[in-house]
């Protein structure tokens, strides 16, 4: 790869598939997600010849004569990863060769979006399959406090493939309530190893309020290493454990989150559990501190730690039958690498929504694939349940839609609108077209294929669009929750 190839962000002209004309990267596709036109992809500026992924057109197609059974599902997530923070992404200077390979050997998607631009908001839409704005916990953006929290008895992925015979575990990041009332393990997780809270400092595990949070189940556990170190160790365990029935992982980091501390920096930490402990509001946000060469360093921690779980995923000899799933949870902070695009996390425009995505199952999917099909968060949980063979409960419909016959069987994904809501702010997508009202009140237009930096307004040139665009945002809006108003 010799330059950045904005092909990694838009494709002008995404024609219908069918399991021939599916594009193809260099592996086996079965029955599971979506995945759109064809492309192929330059290398980042200065990535070396062998790293750089080799993606080919080719059908897209299921691998005949492989074994079919419900797959254990690893699921990962990264913690404000930008859009074009990884090499296989366009990134010029991070070297990320294991998420790379797994680029290689499966989908990589090129309009994946996270179901809502900050933290919490995003991990409800996964676990429930809907749109934040149906849960009063989801309404908080994010959950900075114990008044809210992921309902317990509001059916979850988790919970839904512990009924259908699935072992579950999160190891990471929740930032969906905390104790006492809510908890991954009061929400369909068998296991939990992790933190409650949006954020932590990577040594003392000091929260945003300086309270302590690591904890195994529901109890304290106490290990000062670097937290990636740790759950990485965790996950490791894991998944080589001698498991007797298919399995779901939600490995949840927080790399690259700030604060922007990499394994070794006892002494930044210290002097961020200093400020933690006088009083200081703002001590975990670093805003003093971070840099290019330090996000660099744990974002390429994160892809080391990443590799270690594959690898011992690979001696397990579980890999043909593990579909891993990575991302971002939204988009990222001051430090990403978001060009082209515009705005960072917690906005929907795109640099604050648009997410890194990639799909792996050697027993299913071809890998070398590239998909340029708008998909969201919701939609994965959808295609998960599917693939496991249960469906979401009747009671609470999924706003995501199943990309299983289109991954796995090359039926076509028919158009359709993907809808976020955050507060100031709306958007909705439908084609290449994104309907997008800032904190400034004023309605936009904009066509991805052409301008996904969205700095053409076209809301003049295609007024009658723009009203069908908000209409259909009016509507959804008007079946979610209200915010609450402000207090004071």
């Amino acid at each position: 790869m010799s330059s950045v190839d904005p092909a990694h962000l838009d494709h002008p002209a995404r024609p219908s598939l069918s399991r021939r004309t599916f594009g193809s990267l260099a592996g086996g596709v079965g029955a599971a997600a979506a995945v759109g036109g064809l492309g192929t992809v330059a290398a980042a500026p200065g990535a070396a010849a062998a790293e750089a992924p080799e993606f080919r057109e080719r059908a897209f197609r299921a691998a005949p004569g492989r074994r079919s059974r419900r797959p254990n599902i690893l699921f990962i997530l990264g913690d404000d990863l930008g859009s074009a923070d990884l090499s296989s992404y366009g990134s010029p200077d991070i070297r990320t060769p294991h998420l790379d390979r797994l680029a290689r050997q499966g989908v990589r998607f090129t309009h994946a979006y996270a179901g809502s631009a900050t933290c919490s908001p995003t991990r409800f839409s996964l676990y429930t399959g809907r749109y934040p704005g149906r849960t009063q916990g989801g309404l908080a953006e994010p959950i900075a406090d114990r008044s809210v929290g992921l309902d317990p008895n509001h059916p979850t992925l988790a919970s839904l493939l512990r009924d259908a015979g699935y072992a579950t575990a999160l190891i990471g990041k929740w930032h969906c309530g905390y104790l006492p009332d809510y908890s991954p393990t009061k929400s369909g997780w068998d296991t939990f190893f992790g933190n409650f809270g949006g954020a932590l400092e990577y040594y003392s595990k000091l929260g945003l309020a300086g309270e302590y949070d690591l904890y195994e189940g529901d109890a304290e556990y106490k290990d000062l290493r670097y937290y990636t170190r740790i759950i990485t160790e965790r996950a490791v365990e894991y998944v080589a454990r001698d498991h007797d029935r298919p399995w779901l992982l939600n490995l949840n980091f927080t790399t690259p989150h700030w604060p922007w501390i990499a394994d070794g920096d006892t002494e930044e930490s210290a002097k961020i559990v200093r400020r933690i402990k006088a009083g200081e509001p703002r001590a975990l946000f670093h805003d003093d501190g971070g840099s290019l060469a330090k996000y660099k360093e744990m974002v390429e921690d994160l892809d080391h730690s990443i590799g270690e779980v594959l690898a011992a995923l690979e001696r397990s000899g579980q890999e043909e039958d593990t579909l891993v799933f990575f991302a971002s949870d939204n988009g990222g902070e001051r430090w990403s690498y978001n060009w082209p695009l515009s705005g960072n996390k917690a906005s929907l425009q795109e640099g604050g929504i648009r997410v890194p995505t990639i799909v792996r199952w050697p027993a299913r999917l071809d890998g070398g694939q590239v998909s340029h099909e708008p998909v969201f968060t919701p939609d994965w949980t959808a295609t998960l349940l599917e693939i496991a063979g249960t469906r979401p409960h009747r009671a609470y419909p999924l706003d995501g839609r199943s990309l299983a016959g289109h991954l796995l069987r090359g039926e076509r994904l028919a158009e359709r609108d993907l809808f976020w809501r955050v507060r100031g702010e709306r958007a909705l997508r439908r084609g290449d077209w994104k309907y997008y009202r800032g904190k400034d009140g004023k309605d936009r237009l904009f066509d991805l294929a052409d301008d996904p930096r969205e700095q053409a307004d076209k809301a003049v040139d295609e007024q009658q669009l723009l009203g069908r665009l908000r209409r259909a945002w009016e509507a959804v809006d008007a079946d979610l929750l209200p915010y609450p108003k402000p207090k004071g």
